[in-house]
């Protein structure tokens, strides 16, 4: 368990432990208007096991909605195309 995690709460004295409920959505809601991008294998790991994915812009969530009916995140947009290879062809005039 990393030191940044807050320790589990013990219930009873049975010694259960409940690990706290990862905060899946931030901010004011700006990001549930956007299609976020996410690494391939990580939406399909998602799709398996329901667990969340973490976008380039940080947003934390568990996929559901067909991002083609949104518009692309500004945020993961500007990003992606900072990264080596991501967007544009750099070589192309």
């Amino acid at each position: 368990m990393s030191t940044l995690e807050p320790e589990p709460e013990r219930v009873g004295g049975l010694g259960t432990l409940v690990e706290p409920v990862p905060q899946t959505s931030h901010g004011d809601g700006d990001h549930e208007r956007f299609a976020h991008y996410v690494k391939r294998d990580k939406i399909m790991d998602s799709a398996l096991s329901g667990s969340p994915v973490v976008a380039l812009c940080g947003k934390v969530w568990v996929p559901g909605r067909d991002p083609k009916k949104f518009p692309v995140c500004p945020m993961c947009k500007e990003i992606f195309e900072g990264l080596d290879g991501g967007g544009k062809d750099k070589d192309k005039k």
